[in-house]
């Protein structure tokens, strides 16, 4: 009966061009961003890039990175530029810009989308690392704004690649729909990769998209966070102080700060 009342009410929504989806339990969406409190490591955090947006925090822990990953080239390249003033050479991929920003003789740019396919505009990570670089175990840094196919080209990419990546910047977007039990599967599925051999270490809330409160859980539709490579660690505790000093509003209207939850256990 329960099936059937289901049914006949999903039938209703769909013909209003409504859909029912299916909730993520709060105790998973909680413990997912348990996993995710930032830890204050040995090494301190310098910003690479703008003081705004295209800006972010990093480790200081950048000699002997032979190159700098960053699909998705916006409007400024300024922490690319950054990368390269530090000796790395700069790959670029984005299929909806003809060129970077900023001419620099160390940047390399496709004209592709990362995802999870090669074809004439898709490029998998794996793919486009192996066909740039001639070395196979140097550390690399990777900075990544892909407006939401970040989730499916981390699952995509293979753990090699991954662990080669000493430090990852990735922007996450669609973070409030964590609630919707499918986008849950794939957000998780990506988180738990790169926390199988890495630690966060940073997390920025992008406020130009503003916090959503669901069950008394805040999230912000958009964060920035910084990870690096477990090995590069020598000493860790919980980082409960934010905004970092070198945290920067994306915008300037509607400043936004970081949820308490998201570095601190508000919730047993």
């Amino acid at each position: 009966m329960k099936g059937s009342a289901e049914k006949a009410i999903r039938k209703i929504f769909a013909s209003t061009g409504l859909n029912i989806e299916k909730a993520t339990d709060r105790k998973s969406v909680v413990s997912l961003i348990k996993k995710l409190h930032p830890y204050r490591i040995d090494k301190e955090l310098v910003r690479f890039g703008a003081n705004g947006d295209g800006g972010y925090l990093v480790p200081n822990d950048l000699e002997g990175i032979s190159a700098c990953f960053s699909p998705g080239v916006g409007a400024f390249s300024t922490f690319e530029e950054d990368c390269a003033k530090h000796g790395m050479q700069v790959y670029l991929a984005d299929k909806s810009v003809d060129a970077p920003a900023i001419k620099n003789n160390q940047f390399h740019f496709i004209k592709k989308f990362i995802g999870t396919i090669n074809n004439d505009d898709f490029i998998t990570m794996d793919n486009w690392v192996n066909t740039s670089l001639n070395e196979t175990d140097s550390d690399l840094l990777l900075q990544m704004d892909i407006e939401k196919y970040e989730y499916l080209s981390i699952i995509n990419m293979s753990d090699a690649l991954l662990d080669r990546c000493r430090i990852l910047v990735i922007e996450f977007h669609y973070l409030h729909k964590l609630w919707n039990k499918e986008f849950f599967s794939m957000a998780s599925a990506a988180f738990e990769k790169v926390l199988q051999n890495h630690t966060c270490i940073h997390i920025h809330a992008n406020n130009y998209c503003g916090i959503i409160k669901t069950m008394a859980v805040e999230i912000p539709k958009v964060a920035e966070f910084t990870f690096i490579r477990n090995d590069r660690v020598k000493s860790k505790s919980p980082q409960t102080n934010f905004p970092h000093s070198l945290d920067f509003d994306n915008i300037n209207d509607n400043a936004t700060v970081l949820p308490k939850c998201w570095y601190e256990n508000e919730f047993k």
